[in-house]
Formats: C-alpha cells, structure tokens, sequence
C-alpha cells in the first residue's frame, strides 16, 4: 500500500527516471544513433528510408515540378503570343509628348559667366557631344532625304527596317556649333517624351507642326526680351513622324528646336518656360513641369 501510495504522490518519478537515463547518454553513444539514422545496415535504410522509398519520393517531385515548370512556360509563351516587340499592345494611357533641353548637366540650372571660359566649356562640350549624332555627313550615310510639311508613313510589315528623315546638324544654324565651337549661349530643345522616349505611332499637331515659345515664368517680362529659333519659327516638322521603335527605325534621330538668348538679363537668375504649342498638346498642368513644357534657370554673367 505504501508503494502504492508513492507511486500516487510521485506521478513524474518515472518521467524523471527516463530523463536521467536520457542523460547519462555519452557523446559516443550519441553519434552512433545518428551514424545508425544516416544509413542502418540491418534494415538496409538511409535517413529512415529504403532505396525503394527515396526513389518514389525523389520520382514524385521530379514529375510534380516538371509539371510546374511546364505550366509556367505554357502561361509565358501564350502571353508572349500575344505581344510585339515593335508596337506596344496598349497606348491609350500614355500622356502627350513632354520634353527636355540640352545641355544638361547639373539639374536645370545653366549658369555660366561670357568672360570666364571654365565656366562654359562644360556646356559646350556637353553640346559637342550630344550634336555628333546630327553631323551632316552622318545624317547623309544613314538617312533620306523626305518631303516636309507632311507625316512619313510607312507601310509594310511591323518587323522591317523602317527609313529615317535626315535632321542635319547644320540646320540649327547659330547654334549648331559648326562655325562657332563656343556657342554657349544657345539650347538645344528636344520634342519628345520624358528621358528622351519616343512614343510609337504618335502624330504630333495633327497635320500642324508644333511649334515653340520661350517666356519669363514668373517675374518680369523684360528679362528675356529676345528669342531666336532654329530651325526658323521653331517648328518640328511633320516629316519626323511617326515614330516606328528602337527595333526597326534604328537611325531614327529626333527633331530638335535650338533656342538663341540673344538679349536676356545678365548677372541675374531668369526663370524661363519653353512650351510646346499645337493640337493635342497639353502645357498647362502644374504639377508637371515636362509635359508639353519645360522650366529651367538662365543665369549669364558678364
């Protein structure tokens, strides 16, 4: 009876039995365990499974993610069916056309002084540069010359070469660098989308050419009272659209408007806003300075 009751007193005795003979387990004794887990020669297992067991085990997952791998590259190839590497399958939400200037260099405040080269150099070479592409005599090697006023459309199927009008280098005249390698105190405006994009298949002006014009943003109006503008009256010729991908219409180069300050307030910061003007186009939302215009800071030092 008293056995009896101690057993009922004392109901973890036994589990603190097994604990302690747990414990007296040697490190020894415990890597022949894991010795006889990784492979067990009497029942001939490895990692607790036969050779029969890990072959339907490794078969199963081998077919199961064959299957995965083979649903996957059905989905893309069926979603790639229907894509095209030379027309973007939707365009109702791109914006009109936004714009940039050139040259860029440190945000878009460009601000030099006339009597101190160092000053404006950067500028010029930045210019020098991104010109090279409109160079006359590669424009001639690579591109046609096309009838102006009016769209180039070209037909035939979306994967070929498609041929670009020529914009010569010379044609921005004062500010094309030719005669004068320091022409610093012309820009180089670009029509076309933010950083420099293209948008395929876009008509600008509808059968109009867009123009430009520069004005003071905020401020008086007299501190920029003369613009000259190359090619004259500032237009983007029709001929330069549309524009067909990077795919086919490799030489493509885009029409650019050079801006002369040929009498603009010196020794202060000018802000000035250059838009562009046509059917379609949209310049007047604040909250977007490239959309169809862009802002930046002339500052000319004597």
């Amino acid at each position: 009876e008293n056995k009896h009751e101690e057993e009922v007193q004392d109901p973890d005795r036994e589990e603190d039995e097994t604990k302690a003979d747990m414990g007296s387990k040697t490190w020894a004794d415990l890597a022949g365990e894991l010795k006889t887990f990784v492979w067990n020669p009497e029942e001939r297992t490895c990692l607790g499974r036969t050779a029969k067991s890990w072959g339907l085990i490794l078969l199963f997952y081998f077919i199961f993610y064959t299957c995965l791998a083979g649903m996957f590259a059905f989905c893309m190839y069926v979603m790639l069916l229907t894509l095209s590497p030379y027309t973007p399958t939707y365009r109702d939400r791109v914006s009109p056309p936004g714009v940039m200037i050139r040259p860029y260099l440190n945000g878009f405040t460009i601000a030099f002084n006339v009597s101190q080269p160092s000053t404006w150099k950067p500028y010029v070479d930045s210019m020098h540069h991104f010109l090279a592409a409109y160079d006359d005599k590669v424009q001639e090697e690579k591109n046609i010359e096309c009838v102006s006023g009016q769209y180039f459309i070209q037909g035939g199927n979306e994967s070929e070469e498609k041929k670009a009008c020529q914009f010569k280098r010379s044609l921005l005249q004062n500010c094309s660098g030719i005669k004068d390698p320091s022409a610093w105190h012309c820009i180089s405006y670009k029509h076309g989308c933010p950083l420099f994009l293209q948008i395929i298949g876009y008509r600008p002006g509808a059968g109009v050419p867009v123009t430009v014009d520069c004005k003071v943003q905020k401020g008086n109006e007299s501190d920029l009272r003369s613009v000259a503008f190359y090619p004259g009256n500032g237009t983007f010729d029709l001929k330069y659209y549309p524009y067909y991908g990077k795919l086919t219409h490799v030489n493509y180069t885009s029409p650019l408007v050079a801006m002369h300050f040929t009498d603009v307030k010196r020794n202060y910061l000018v802000p000035i806003q250059c838009s562009l003007n046509g059917k379609g186009i949209i310049n007047n939302i604040n909250s977007d300075r490239f959309l169809g215009r862009i802002i930046f800071t002339l500052s000319i030092g004597k």
